[in-house]
């Protein structure tokens, strides 16, 4: 049965924003609550959720006008909205009791062949469905999100011994494709996946740092970047999530496990930390949503101090940058970090031999195999390396005979494997370790593949420092930007160049798109910096026009080219996919034109492209001027989409652009796209359009000094978007007269250059390349 319309149960934090994720995919979805004591509105709770979460950032809705797709109401009222749904996820407290008379409730008004579950994190199903009517255990599943659910990539799925196969089948391909989550098939075990290991993970970063003398900022440096988690570490991640949550599922989990666990043998209920944890709870001092947790802003001479908690003294003291060796021996990877003789490799390698090992350990009985046990620790705990991923680069065998040399135990799983590498890769095909002890080849779904499986064993068509052009296979070519950051260079400008005649290789349409976390984040403005202070402006001008002409030649191109974007397309890289004739986004895409941000304009097309669809519009109201303001608001503020949908506002992606939920899905789907374009496709005809000139710009000049004086904007903020100005009203020129596209890249190559001879825009170069943070000058 295809899942068409949900309904979710519980308007918490958790539920309502399920239930917004619901929304983001486009399909209808009930929120159900019950009804507060004495409520004057009845539906309060979950009115009360959407509209909170209306305002919350980061914001659950990739939009706001999803939340049209939510329908409220209460258990008391409205439980026959549910009727009609095919899905119903219960997501409501953790008490089993309460659970299972609502699942009674439920099972006497949903639809036959509608699919029940709960978001339960830490009770069994076999508990859950104690008692409860076959017809529901058949239907019944856990269906365990992350928080948030918007962006934590994670789901578990866990299936009872009654439970339809084609039920999970349903719920599988739902939260694949419609939802964009990486679902890990989990057995009904404490915790499942994720939190199983990740609670004893965070128990073991915790403890360890107090009992190797480690501060807070040297455990958070440690247990951070170095070892691929994010930069939060351990204490700034208790901070975020609320320091109060830690002692929850700590006893929820204590009280699911058997004796015989690793976690349960070795949490100490008598550690100092339990104790400092509990105090910092009932004072208050629950994390960012409280006082301050293990660090705090605390105001000095009027301005913010960042201070972190003494874990010794439980005192607060100004936050120092830890300088430790360990952190910087961990560049040339983990090996290097836990060989490191500092507390900081000692407490790294406290912190790995244990959570490996433990996750050694449960191969097999929390989930069928190694991919999935890093798959739920990369996409619920945002690491880079799963633990598996990170004994790979330890090596097993000298995992193992570490282990041995200080008396700890040995995994049986690990002994299996020995000297062997636990992932590898031959010729074309990328292998794992199965519990056996013997290697399987990785699945890749259809459909769900990324570039780096087209790589594999495989040589690009052609490829410089900057860029490569690899055969996605079916004529359809595929140009992959790989410098730091996807930034874009003259390496990167002669690839494009390259790829707007793909087809003279035999190539009958051009993706454009990668793996990386960022799409890309633009022009390599350290290059134009460093060009700027030789005076090498000819120089800089070239490259400007190089990159105009490449990107025109891809607008032009007489084969489709569909950029994929995913992550970050800012400045250049928003060219890029404003170039494209066509648009496969990743939902979480965060696309806009931010030059302004370093004192320049956009230079490879990017004011005139916005220009050409704001004025060709045929939705647009009436006259000029109500067209090009929401494209000079939007570049001289460098607003950026922070969603695909956000994006089709701005008019960076059009009526037939596409978006796709799930990230390994992006390049699929955009090589389909790209040869349903292929038969009949032409490139598109030059376009003209009338622009009102000089009159206009002195508005837009006039508008942006009111902020100015203001204060809302600098004085600087004026002169460049004076430039912008010119440039979207079409500079010397008046409506009557036509606009071409060559006249409106010349206008921006010129405010480019007037600007970048200006020394308070290589201030803003400098400042952003030292800071990563603007200038406002």
């Amino acid at each position: 049965m295809a899942i068409e319309k949900v309904a979710v149960i519980g308007a918490g934090v958790m539920g309502a924003a399920i239930a917004a994720h619901v929304a983001n995919a486009g399909v209808p979805v009930v929120l159900l609550d019950i009804v507060p004591k004495d409520a004057k509105n009845r539906n309060m709770l979950a009115e009360g959720a959407v509209a909170t979460m209306l305002k919350t950032k980061p914001a659950p809705f990739m939009h706001k006008k999803n939340a049209r797709l939510v329908t409220t109401g209460n258990l008391e009222d409205n439980l026959d909205l549910v009727a009609d749904c095919d899905w119903i996820c219960e997501a409501i407290i953790e008490n089993t009791g309460l659970k299972q008379d609502l699942y009674k409730r439920l099972d006497e008004v949903r639809k036959a062949g509608s699919v029940v579950t709960s978001n339960t994190s830490t009770i069994p199903l076999k508990t859950l469905m104690e008692g409860m009517p076959e017809s529901l255990k058949k239907d019944f599943a856990i269906t365990h999100f992350f928080n948030p659910p918007r962006y934590m990539r994670l789901f578990e799925l866990v299936g009872g011994e009654h439970t339809r196969k084609d039920a999970l089948d349903d719920l599988r391909e739902f939260a694949d494709i419609a939802l964009g989550k990486e679902v890990v098939d989990c057995y009904d075990t404490p915790g499942f996946v994720g939190n199983r290991i990740g609670i004893y993970w965070s128990s073991v970063a915790t403890s360890s740092a107090y009992d190797l003398g480690l501060t807070v900022e040297e455990a958070d440096a440690v247990c951070g970047k170095p070892m691929g988690i994010p930069s939060t570490g351990i204490f700034g991640l208790g901070d975020l999530t609320g320091i109060d949550l830690g002692p929850k599922v700590i006893a929820s989990m204590l009280s699911e496990l058997p004796a015989s666990d690793a976690f349960a043998k070795e949490y100490d209920p008598n550690h100092p930390l339990v104790a400092m944890t509990a105090k910092m709870i009932e004072e208050g001092y629950t994390g960012r949503k409280g006082k301050g947790g293990f660090y705090r802003m605390n105001k000095e001479g009027g301005k913010k101090v960042k201070e972190a908690r003494n874990l010794k003294t439980g005192e607060y003291a100004k936050a120092e940058k830890p300088q430790l060796g360990s952190v910087k021996a961990a560049k040339k990877g983990l090996r290097a970090l836990v060989e490191y003789d500092d507390k900081g490799g000692q407490y790294a390698w406290a912190i790995l031999s244990k959570t490996i090992s433990y996750a050694a350990s449960l191969v097999g009985e929390i989930a069928d195999d190694i991919i999935a046990i890093d798959t739920a620790m990369k996409t619920g705990y945002a690491w880079k390396y799963g633990p598996f991923e990170q004994l790979n680069q330890l090596g097993n065998q000298y995992f193992i005979d570490r282990l041995e040399a200080e008396g700890l135990p040995v995994p049986e799983f690990l002994k299996k494997v020995g000297d062997r590498p636990l992932y590898k890769e031959e010729g074309k095909d990328a292998y794992y370790m199965t519990v056996d002890g013997d290697y399987a080849v990785v699945p890749v779904p259809e459909g769900a593949w990324m570039l780096a499986d087209i790589k594999r064993g495989n040589e690009p068509v052609m490829s410089n420092k900057g860029a490569s052009i690899w055969d996605l296979g079916d004529g359809v070519a595929c140009l992959e930007i790989h410098t730091k950051m996807n930034s874009i260079d003259q390496d990167v400008v002669a690839m494009l160049q390259e790829a707007g005649k793909i087809d003279k290789k035999g190539f009958k349409a051009l993706v454009i798109g990668n793996d990386a976390d960022n799409f890309s984040v633009g022009a390599n403005v350290g290059l134009a910096l460093f060009a700027a202070n030789a005076a090498m402006w000819p120089v800089i001008e070239n490259s400007i026009s190089e990159g105009q002409n490449a990107l025109m030649k891809l607008k032009y191109a007489p084969f489709p080219v569909v950029a994929a974007p995913a992550g970050m397309a800012l400045g250049g890289g928003c060219e890029i996919v404003l170039a494209a004739a066509a648009v496969q986004a990743h939902a979480e895409s965060y696309m806009g034109l931010v030059e302004v941000g370093v004192g320049v304009i956009p230079g490879f097309g990017g004011c005139k492209e916005l220009v050409m669809r704001a004025m060709l519009n045929k939705k647009r109201p009436g006259g000029a001027m109500p067209a090009l303001s929401g494209v000079f608001e939007a570049i001289s503020t460098a607003k950026v989409a922070t969603s695909a949908a956000e994006a089709r506002d701005m008019m960076i992606l059009r009526e037939g652009d596409r978006v796709t939920m799930n990230r390994k899905r992006v390049l699929a789907d955009a090589k389909k796209r790209a040869l349903e374009m292929v038969e009949g496709y032409a490139a598109p005809e030059p376009v003209e359009v009338n622009l009102p000139g000089e009159t206009a710009a002195a508005a837009f000049d006039m508008a942006v000094s009111g902020f100015v004086t203001m204060g809302r904007a600098t004085a600087y903020d004026g002169v460049v978007s004076e430039q912008v100005a010119r440039v979207l009203t079409g500079g010397n020129t008046d409506i009557t007269e036509p606009v071409t596209e060559k006249k409106l890249l010349q206008l921006e190559r010129e405010g480019f250059m007037t600007l970048i001879h200006n020394h308070k825009t290589l201030d803003r170069i400098e400042h952003m390349l030292t800071t990563g943070k603007p200038l406002r000058n």
